[in-house]
């Protein structure tokens, strides 16, 4: 349950443009804006942060991974919030369910390139605490993706890890899409909706 009242959709009507982007990507708004919104400027900045990360160019690594590798440093903090979105998100980004069901196992599965595994693998490095990327985790990247899309990588971590901690942290309230993609593909593996039960904030 929330720990703090997630703003209704008339709250929030000034920032109708500003969420519209992550609206698009995710199919609704995620309840982690409704609690930003509280204070504006944090909203603001959030969104053009999210933006910059998670916008493509033609030296974008793929959206669909890019949520992947948000799903594993997610995995790492235990963010039941985030694995939740970033597994539909990953879904709707073009990879198959069975797929992102098996990033559990990301290492051993036939479904993972190694370019892939290689990204997960240090997104669940870096987003350790303490932090356990290392210079082999660098240059194993780099066998793989060139100096933009490691930025980019690193880029999408450090979002996550903010992500994590906020929703983590706020007890954020699941919507119901991701609750409902969680159940059918990640619960098999250890998910659980925990505290991001829906309802309203903690009195």
């Amino acid at each position: 349950m929330s720990r703090v009242k997630l703003l209704a959709d008339e709250e929030i009507a000034d920032y109708k443009e500003l969420m519209e982007p992550i609206k698009q990507r995710l199919g609704f708004v995620p309840n982690s804006q409704r609690s930003m919104a509280h204070k504006p400027e944090l909203l603001k900045a959030y969104g053009e942060l999210s933006k910059a990360v998670m916008n493509q160019t033609d030296g974008s690594i793929s959206r669909a991974l890019k949520y992947m590798i948000g799903n594993a440093a997610s995995l790492s903090a235990g963010c039941m919030y985030c694995i939740a979105h970033t597994g539909g998100g990953s879904a709707r980004g073009g990879t198959e369910e069975a797929k992102v069901a098996a990033i559990w196992e990301f290492e051993t599965s036939d479904l993972f390139t190694e370019a892939e595994r290689s990204a997960l693998r240090f997104a669940q490095a870096a987003a350790a605490v303490p932090n356990m990327a290392t210079d082999e985790d660098f240059a194993d990247l780099r066998k793989h993706y060139d100096e933009y899309q490691i930025v980019e990588i690193v880029a999408v971590i450090s979002m996550f890890g903010f992500l994590n901690r906020w929703n983590d942290t706020m007890a954020t309230a699941l919507e119901e899409e991701p609750i409902a993609f969680a159940e059918k593909n990640l619960a098999g593996n250890g998910w659980t909706v925990g505290k991001h039960v829906t309802g309203e904030a903690a009195e």
